[in-house]
């Protein structure tokens, strides 16, 4: 069978691209590369690392990362373990049996963004989620980045993306044009060989380019992660979300409240987004942050390297100084 764009959506689940579309816009969004060169959005002062979930079925989550992203089983202790690609962590999974799934209502985890080092990778990843089957919520052009969207077994969000090249993004002063527009799957798997499935490990480069946040309040949250934390606003048109950053990347951290406004703290006893970490390369820059989250009162704790801070809904933030 020819893998044409029909084709693709359709056994991706996905039956046509108004359903694709439908699902971007609800989401916003083994040959190794030859190189590890990190993509511009891991060289920014700030930027995501790794992030944890809580699950249920331990097992039933490591095949699917290992099946579905090719992440590599890095560390286990007892009780969980760490997923990461090329020897670096990107995820942990921790066990929590007893753990009721967390309503996608409530504050929390909207999708964890991984991001391939090139255009090839995210074609050739595609084809691999394709041939396997792999049930896909939507697809979309973002003028800065192409993204395809899944959940996995607990309902956890992801987004797996490319960025387009740095000089092809628009900018308004501090503001980035990003849009939810078809994404031309034919002109992404002309790229690779779409005959077979050579995905089998996640690329050596593969991390997480970004974290998106379902949250009781915008405005809130604005004030946490862009007032305390020191994240800039790339987006300001919206009151029902917001695309933060750091270096003039596009985003970082986005955070909506399309399903939870209204929400209120999270329960720790539920599935879902345990911490998520951002590295700090500026010692300036994290004596900066630690300091305003004292003086603002929000709770925050030593850890191994950085603090520990807890959101307005109880999702905690991990700032590691390097």
């Amino acid at each position: 069978m020819k893998l044409s764009r029909r084709n693709l959506l359709k056994l991706s689940g996905l039956s046509c691209a108004s359903v694709a579309m439908a699902g971007a816009v609800r989401a916003e969004g083994n040959i190794p590369t030859s190189s590890i060169a990190l993509p511009f959005a891991l060289t920014t002062p700030v930027h995501v690392d790794q992030a944890a979930l809580k699950v249920r079925d331990m097992d039933a989550m490591i095949a699917y990362y290992g099946s579905v992203l090719g992440l590599s089983k890095i560390a286990t202790d007892t009780g969980s373990v760490i997923l990461g690609a090329g020897g670096k962590p990107l995820l942990t999974l921790i066990h929590a049996p007893s753990a009721s799934y967390e309503s996608q209502s409530a504050a929390g985890l909207f999708h964890i963004a991984y991001l391939m080092p090139t255009r090839k990778d995210l074609a050739r990843w595609l084809v691999h989620a394709v041939t396997n089957r792999v049930p896909l919520t939507g697809v979309a052009d973002h003028s800065v980045s192409e993204a395809i969207y899944l959940n996995d077994p607990e309902g956890n969000g992801i987004e797996v993306y490319s960025d387009r090249p740095r000089d092809a993004w628009t900018w308004n002063g501090g503001i980035v044009t990003m849009g939810t527009e078809q994404l031309d799957i034919d002109n992404l798997v002309a790229l690779t060989d779409t005959s077979r499935d050579d995905y089998t490990l996640a690329p050596q480069g593969l991390r997480i380019g970004h974290m998106h946040l379902r949250v009781g309040d915008v405005a809130k949250g604005r004030t946490f992660y862009e007032n305390a934390v020191g994240l800039q606003s790339t987006r300001t048109e919206r009151a029902d979300a917001a695309f933060l950053s750091s270096g003039h990347y596009h985003h970082h951290l986005a955070i909506n409240s399309w399903n939870s406004r209204g929400a209120g703290n999270r329960d720790a006893a539920q599935t879902g987004l345990d911490w998520f970490s951002l590295t700090v390369s500026d010692k300036g820059v994290f004596a900066a942050q630690e300091k305003r989250l004292r003086d603002s009162g929000y709770g925050i704790s030593s850890i191994t390297g950085g603090v520990e801070a807890i959101d307005p809904w109880g999702t905690k933030l991990r700032l590691v100084s390097v």
